[in-house]
């Protein structure tokens, strides 16, 4: 049963004062108006008609740099949302800006109606990739507002960028490497899209910016989760979902996306952790030819990563293991997550 929802309120490029090359946010947002205040009321009553048997709801703000929006029309919509919480509709408040939209007059206007959750869009830790993506600032503005919000009692986020210009497996490194520094509550990893109707894909049709590769992709996101996650950070998601790309006309100039690409990128780290164990048991055993069968165990809800996006797994595993006859298995006590290879003589 779903135990957590997030309410969605688009903000679609209010309040920025920048265009980011890979940025349309009318467009990602399929909107091209400002929201009116009073449609944060029907969006809110429109989804709670349908999360009645949810115990743990959220409103959001996502779409635009919610805090660099004029505080007067920040404050309407959070009037309306703040009711929703203290009516006990919503457990939290939850909102998505700019590190450089951030201080401690803005922090106190947030704390008075109520808001639970900021994240940031910090994109990359690297200079260059945010002075080359149009960002606007340098990532000293993210490390001092993120103290400020953690200061505040707020829960933080960070939300990374993968593969805009000049990012590289490197920098991909060092920004999961400072956001465990930072240590927030929660993190989301996005592989660059890109968008028409933005300079991200105005370069690409010239052939001054690649698009990732979906196997470079993986890699990158790969490296990062590991990092994330090993520091006990919460990755709440991996890559865009369809619906934020839903504008008109079609949306994606290029770029990677893959509907299922938090499975593309779990289902790898999971064929690592599960080759390794099985290479270490065919060295032992020194040749595949005095092994019978071999079974893969997982966790139920960790077996589809086992398995693979499309069996991709399976497959890989048959062309390189030809002569072992491998099952794959559910065993209730491994924890999500974790896997284990046992051979049967």
């Amino acid at each position: 049963m779903k135990t957590h929802a997030i309410i969605p309120i688009f903000i679609p490029h209010l309040g920025c004062p920048y265009d980011c090359i890979f940025c349309n946010q009318k467009a990602i947002t399929a909107k091209q108006k400002p929201l009116p205040a009073e449609s944060v009321r029907t969006t809110v009553d429109t989804w709670l008609s349908t999360l009645d048997s949810v115990p743990n709801r959220e409103i959001a703000f996502y779409g635009g740099s919610f805090t660099a929006i004029p505080m007067e029309m920040q404050r309407e919509y959070l009037k309306i949302a703040k009711e929703y919480k203290d009516g006990k509709k919503v457990e939290k408040l939850h909102l998505s800006t700019r590190p450089d939209a951030i201080d401690e007059r803005i922090l106190e206007n947030l704390k008075n109606y109520g808001v639970d959750v900021i994240e940031l869009g910090v994109q990359s830790f690297d200079d260059e990739v945010l002075r080359l993506s149009g960002r606007g600032h340098d990532a000293q503005v993210i490390y001092k507002s993120a103290e400020l919000i953690k200061a505040y009692g707020f829960q933080l986020g960070i939300q990374l960028m993968i593969g805009l210009p000049k990012d590289s497996l490197d920098t991909c490194i060092f920004s999961a490497e400072e956001t465990v520094k930072i240590a927030p509550d929660i993190a989301r990893l996005y592989p660059t899209v890109v968008i028409k109707d933005t300079e991200l894909y105005n370069q690409a049709l010239e052939g001054r910016y690649v698009p990732l590769s979906e196997k470079e992709a993986i890699l990158r996101t790969k490296e990062m989760y590991k990092i994330l996650t090993g520091a006990g950070i919460n990755i709440i998601r991996v890559g865009l979902k369809s619906s934020d790309l839903i504008a008109p006309g079609g949306l994606m100039g290029g770029g990677d996306f893959h509907p299922a690409f938090r499975q593309l990128v779990e289902g790898e780290i999971a064929k690592e952790i599960i080759e390794e164990r099985l290479r270490n048991l065919l060295k032992a055993e020194k040749s595949e030819m005095q092994i019978g069968d071999v079974s893969f165990f997982a966790n139920p809800a960790s077996f589809s990563n086992m398995v693979g996006n499309g069996g991709r797994n399976k497959k890989y595993f048959a062309e390189i293991y030809p002569k072992l006859n491998i099952r794959y298995k559910v065993c209730n006590d491994l924890k999500p997550g974790c896997f284990d290879v046992k051979i049967t003589k």
